[in-house]
């Protein structure tokens, strides 16, 4: 085909290969992308849709929307994920090992490198004032992703009470949250499969519109040859995956016991890596009961600090368990030095929570065209996503109580639970600021980055003004 015709038709010139897309290409792109995945989820996807399908035209509108909505079914991050997926469908298994390690490996590098500050340093007038500042941008900004999943989820009635449900389960009763996703998982598969309206929903971070044809991508509208099903190569690349992802936990807990530090990051991280569905914010309202009340490896503020760096630097938000793991193996070493110790235990924690996300992809991406518009598994998909709106709302009711008050009392009664602020805690500086934070994403659509950077510099401010008094 001619350059000539090739601009005409939209399709772009085979210079090598079945789609013409060289992997030295690919792999410039995919550092790009993740040079710029900043703004979790939602953000980290516009930015692929914009360089694969708009700029790139490497794959069609319609093959990038369906890769996502089955991506969104699986646990762990699904931007990530979908990076892995287009990575897979370009150069196979090298493509998407590449695509998948360099869409985490700049968060997780700067996410080492704030926490080293963070230990070493957050005492420090400058540092504190920072970190103060950050948390209550970061309870505005999780507010947000409650407004923006509610609009795409809860389109009817149905929605709504799984949310509702799904709120008070976690917020009043601590029911598990895997429990909660796969009871709501169950119930949008029944109703899915009976046929009822209720749970055709749909799902992904956007609605379907028009765009690039798949015909005019370089993929086309055909899968290539490695992107059928071969069940031989998926059960071969899931095997060796699962022993990387597997074994060094098991020799960890081996070696170093059931109490090390590291044996309880590896298998509670690797449990995390199974049921996180609906992404970072659903599931880190779990990990932050956990990890503060449970495991005491943080304090209820330095949470909400750990997601304060994972929203300021790219790479998906649930880098921010790099950081739980960091300071729980700083305070807990062992006979390592606390920075070693907590070094290691960064490097643990990203790799127990991504490794699994390659095992999802490879295992299952080959298969995955066989189950598109599937009624059952749309249910399932949308009920998923209904649950998962009240368990982020949990999660900023959890974040609002700690940021803004330093006294929390639990109260019992009924079979209920609840942390109740002490009114004579309140922190008013904290207060006006998560306030201000509001009123800047909701009433003057202030972007996250500029929201974040305006808070951090009040924090700032706000520490000098109080050393000078």
């Amino acid at each position: 085909m001619s350059d000539l015709a090739s601009r005409q038709t939209g399709n772009p010139v085979v210079a090598g290969g079945q789609h013409g897309i060289s992997f030295g290409e690919a792999l410039r792109v995919w550092v790009r992308i993740a040079s710029l995945s900043f703004g979790g989820p939602a953000g980290q996807i516009a930015v692929m849709h914009r360089i694969l399908v708009d700029e790139k035209r490497w794959i069609g509108e319609n093959r990038f929307l369906h890769a996502l909505n089955y991506c969104m079914l699986l646990p762990g991050p699904e931007a990530q994920q979908l990076a892995i997926y287009i990575g897979w469908l370009l150069h196979r298994t090298k493509g998407g090992l590449a695509a998948g390690i360099l869409f985490v490996l700049p968060g997780f590098l700067a996410i080492l490198g704030l926490s080293y500050v963070y230990v070493l340093f957050g005492t420090v007038g400058l540092v504190e004032g920072l970190f103060f500042g950050l948390k209550a941008a970061v309870l505005a900004v999780v507010l947000q992703a409650v407004e923006r999943i509610s609009k795409r989820a809860l389109k009817n009635n149905a929605m709504m009470l799984i949310a509702v449900a799904a709120f008070l389960a976690i917020f009043a009763f601590h029911v598990p949250f895997p429990l909660i996703i796969v009871t709501a998982a169950i119930v949008g598969y029944v109703g899915g499969r009976a046929g009822s309206p209720l749970f055709q929903v749909g799902g992904g971070h956007g609605a379907s519109r028009p765009g690039l044809a798949d015909r005019d991508s370089a993929l086309g509208e055909e899968a290539p040859a490695h992107a059928r099903p071969n069940l031989s190569w998926s059960l071969k690349v899931s095997w060796i995956l699962l022993f990387l992802w597997l074994a060094p936990v098991a020799a960890i807990y081996v070696f170093m016991g059931p109490d090390s530090v590291f044996s309880q990051i590896g298998i509670f991280f690797s449990k995390m890596a199974m049921v996180t569905f609906g992404g970072a914010y659903a599931v880190l309202s779990y990990v932050a009961q956990q990890a503060v009340e449970h495991y005491g490896w943080l304090r209820p503020g330095e949470m909400l600090d750990g997601l304060g760096m994972a929203e300021t630097t790219p790479g998906p938000l649930i880098m921010v368990v790099q950081f739980v793991g960091f300071v729980g193996a700083f305070r807990d070493p062992g006979p390592l030095s606390p920075m070693m110790a907590a070094t290691l235990a960064s490097i643990l924690t990203t790799w127990v929570t991504f490794v699994p996300c390659f095992l999802w992809i490879f295992l299952g991406a080959p298969f995955i065209e066989r189950l598109r518009n599937n009624p059952a598994l749309t249910g399932a998909m949308s009920a998923i996503t209904a649950a998962v709106v009240g368990v982020i709302m949990n999660l900023a009711v959890w974040f609002a109580t700690h940021v803004i008050f330093s006294e929390v009392i639990e109260w019992y009664g009924f079979g209920v639970t609840l942390d109740i602020p002490v009114p004579a805690s309140i922190n008013i500086a904290s207060l006006v600021l998560t306030v201000a934070a509001i009123l800047a994403i909701f009433r003057f659509n202030a972007g996250m980055i500029q929201t974040l950077a305006a808070c951090s510099l009040a924090g700032i401010a706000w520490h000098f003004v109080g050393d000078m008094a």
